[in-house]
Parts: structure tokens; C-alpha cells; sequence
């Protein structure tokens, strides 16, 4: 029988440690973590993610703020909000909800970020740094993945991982953070142009799909009592709820769950811990800051 990984309590149990963290500051006379997100346009998916950041931030005691843009907003405009961010003492961190609008260019957006800030961990210095090993603001998404398997006690050493994608986002940096020393898996990263690609991932201990396409990875791509992590969402249209929609995961979760000995669901198991992992950032970034007093 499979074990499911609740993102939500593991989120959950994290937001109570940064909530304490956050206490003893208040009590150190030490500024409360300041967390400010830019959003241009009004992409559903994006709206909901900042309104759940600032969720969060409210959760853990942190402040908040958002720089709402509209979908006509010019690059330079977007630019000179984060040049604003970049030169404002009381912004611990902050970040730059994608997807933008077509016509500004994403790269150009991220690296005018400063990298002290860019708690979202996409800026090329945090990623640069994450490759050599050295202290940084890891990306959100592949950070909680590395904490659900490191707080679920999975063992990562020695262990084969195909991580299927490879976005700069998740399918990269995660396949990345699992080569480092201390987590030591040996990583195969497939994609869309991956030939046989089920005889790789039949061979995967841990298998981390993030290819953003609904019900992907089927039963007869996953071994038996290997680690399924499904990072897909999905939205996809549903007449029993009352959004419309619903999201689905990248794993055929019903059919491939009996075969794993830990599976994540979707929702609920990913999604918190990148949201989660922003907080962390953000508590860093400040705890950094003082440092550098």
C-alpha cells in the first residue's frame, strides 16, 4: 500500500517553525520579513498564487504587499517597478509572479531582479550558485520537492532519479539540487524529444514528473515500490466543481498510486511546499540582511 505525501501538513508544520522564527525577531527588535510580489496582468492561475502568498505571509507574520500592473503595462514600466523593489530598504524579498503578458521578455525581467531579493531564486547569479554548491535563494518548487523527501525520510543516496522535464522552473535546478553532495542521487533528465522514454522512467527509484501535461506518466511507465513526485497542475475543465475547472496532475494518479510506495496528489502536495519555500526564502533573505549590517 502506497503512502501519500501531504504537502499540506509538511507546508504546514514549516509555517509554524518560520512563525517562531519570525516571533523571536519581533522580541530580537529585528524588522518583520517583508515579502512584496509584482503582477502584471490577470492571468487566473497567477491571481490565485499571489492571493495565497499573501495568505501566507499573513500566516506566518510576515508583511506583505502587491504591485498590481495591468496586461498593457510597456517593459520599461515593469522594469521601473523592479528597480523600485530593488532600492527599497523595508522589500526583504520579492518576486515577479509569471506568467507576463507576450510582449515583455521574461529573461530580461528576471536578471534586472537583484539577487539579494530574488527570493523566487530565478536571477542567473542564485542559479549559478546553486549549481556550485554555495548558499543561496533556491528556486521555490524543486526546494519543497528536496524537503518533502528529506521530511518523509526518503532516501535519496545512491538512488536513480528521472526527473521528466526541464524547465529552468523545476526540471533543471531539481535535477541539480538531487546531484549535489548530501543528497547523491544519480539523475537522468527526459523531455518531450526523449526517445523509449518509459523504459528510463520504469527504471526510476524516484521519479519527478514535471512536464505540465495531464496524465502523463501511466501505470506501465513506473516501477513497482518507486517514488512517484507529480509536479503538474494542470486546469482542466470540470462540471462538479464549482470553479469549472480542476487541476490534474502530470501522473495518472488512480491507476499509478497502487504501484508506489510514496506518491504525491494533486492538489496537495507539491503546490504548498513552493509557496512554503518562498517564505524560507524571504525569512533568509531578511536574516542575511541584518547580517550584512
Amino acid at each position: 500500500m502506497y503512502k501519500l505525501i501531504d504537502g499540506e501538513k509538511i507546508a504546514s508544520d514549516i509555517k509554524l517553525e518560520i512563525k517562531q522564527e519570525v516571533n523571536k525577531r519581533v522580541l530580537s527588535g529585528l524588522k518583520i520579513p517583508h515579502l512584496a510580489a509584482v503582477l502584471a496582468g490577470n492571468n487566473p492561475s497567477a491571481e490565485t498564487y499571489v492571493a495565497n502568498k499573501i495568505k501566507d505571509c499573513e500566516e506566518v507574520g510576515f508583511k506583505s504587499s502587491l504591485n498590481r500592473l495591468d496586461a498593457n503595462t510597456s517593459e520599461k514600466e515593469l522594469l521601473d517597478a523592479i528597480k523600485s523593489l530593488n532600492s527599497n530598504p523595508d522589500i526583504d524579498g520579492f518576486i515577479v509572479q509569471l506568467p507576463l503578458p507576450d510582449h515583455i521578455k521574461e529573461v530580461k525581467i528576471i536578471e534586472a531582479i537583484d539577487p539579494s531579493k530574488d527570493v523566487d531564486g530565478f536571477h542567473p547569479s542564485n542559479i549559478g550558485k546553486m549549481i556550485l554548491g554555495l548558499p543561496c535563494f533556491l528556486p521555490a518548487t524543486p526546494y519543497g520537492i528536496i524537503e518533502l523527501l528529506k521530511r518523509y525520510n526518503i532516501e535519496t543516496a545512491g538512488k536513480y532519479c528521472v526527473v521528466i522535464g526541464r524547465s529552468n522552473i523545476v526540471g533543471r535546478p531539481v535535477s541539480i539540487l538531487l546531484s549535489l553532495k548530501g543528497v547523491d542521487a544519480t539523475v537522468t533528465v527526459a523531455h518531450s524529444r526523449t526517445k523509449n522514454i518509459a523504459e528510463i522512467t520504469r527504471k526510476a527509484d524516484i521519479l519527478i514528473a514535471a512536464i505540465g501535461s495531464p496524465n502523463f506518466v501511466t501505470e506501465d511507465m513506473v516501477k513497482e515500490g518507486a517514488v512517484v513526485i507529480d509536479v503538474g497542475t494542470t486546469r482542466v475543465k470540470s462540471d462538479k466543481t464549482k470553479s469549472g475547472w480542476k487541476l490534474k496532475g502530470d501522473v495518472d494518479f488512480e491507476n499509478v498510486a497502487p504501484k508506489c510506495s510514496y506518491i504525491t496528489p494533486v492538489p496537495g502536495g507539491v503546490g504548498p511546499m513552493t509557496r512554503v519555500s518562498l517564505l524560507r526564502n524571504t525569512l533568509l533573505a531578511a536574516t542575511l540582511k541584518d547580517a550584512n549590517k
